[in-house]
């Protein structure tokens, strides 16, 4: 299902280094886009499964909260992890459509 605009948030977690690295340019590539083809994303009620699963072993992370309306890649819902449906993002992130950055530990549950 192709999603081309949405009121819903939508949340990407990356490592707090490169954040910082990315976070004054126009755009994000997540290493996911060269080798999957697409960035993975997230619901707000899937974050903490997708933290415990791929960020444990990290001190903290920073959580992207995405406007999925200001994206100009393709937004792809579909199944992912036990069938349950995800959002892809098929190109960069536009970093204008990022409308916070919250930098967490992980396993803390978000404010």
């Amino acid at each position: 299902m192709i999603v081309t605009s949405a009121s819903m948030l939508i949340y990407h977690i990356l490592l707090p280094e490169t954040w910082e690295r990315v976070r004054g340019d126009s755009f994000y590539e997540a290493e996911s886009l060269a080798g999957e083809g697409f960035i993975h994303c997230s619901y707000a009620d899937q974050l903490e499964g997708v933290l415990a699963r791929y960020y444990s072993d990290a001190a903290e992370v920073v959580v992207l909260t995405i406007d999925p309306a200001k994206i100009s890649s393709p937004l792809v819902v579909e199944p992912s992890t036990n069938n349950e449906l995800y959002p892809h993002i098929y190109g960069p992130i536009d970093l204008d459509a990022v409308v916070e950055a919250v930098t967490r530990p992980v396993g803390s549950v978000p404010a």
